[in-house]
Order: structure tokens, then C-alpha cells, then sequence
């Protein structure tokens, strides 16, 4: 598999989950770092307008 051109880096591709109603996106990990998300972490995912927007959960 070829490298992704530097302007092409950030489009990701929308997955199905096997056998499931729901999808997945790859959310590139440099911003994972600069957020500072961790594996399992539970995260608010909603929607405004024609946009998801994904932020930590809060209590």
C-alpha cells in the first residue's frame, strides 16, 4: 500500500461494521495525540448542521 499524498492525508474513508448498524471513520493519530484521547475513552458524537463534531464526554 502507497503512502497518501501530503494534500490527500487527511480525507478518511466511512466503514461499515460487520453485521452492524454502525460506521466507522479513522481519525488520523497526531490529532488523537494533540487531544490527548486514550483507547476506550467515551466521547460525545453530534450533530450541527452538515457537520459531526466528536469532544470528550463530560458527566
Amino acid at each position: 500500500m502507497s503512502r497518501r499524498k501530503i494534500e490527500d492525508r487527511y480525507i478518511r474513508n466511512l466503514t461499515k461494521v460487520a453485521g452492524g448498524n454502525s460506521y466507522v471513520v479513522t481519525i488520523p493519530i497526531e490529532f488523537v495525540r494533540k487531544l490527548k484521547w486514550k483507547a476506550r475513552q467515551r466521547l460525545e458524537v453530534t450533530r450541527y448542521q452538515d457537520r459531526i463534531v466528536i469532544r470528550d464526554w463530560k458527566k
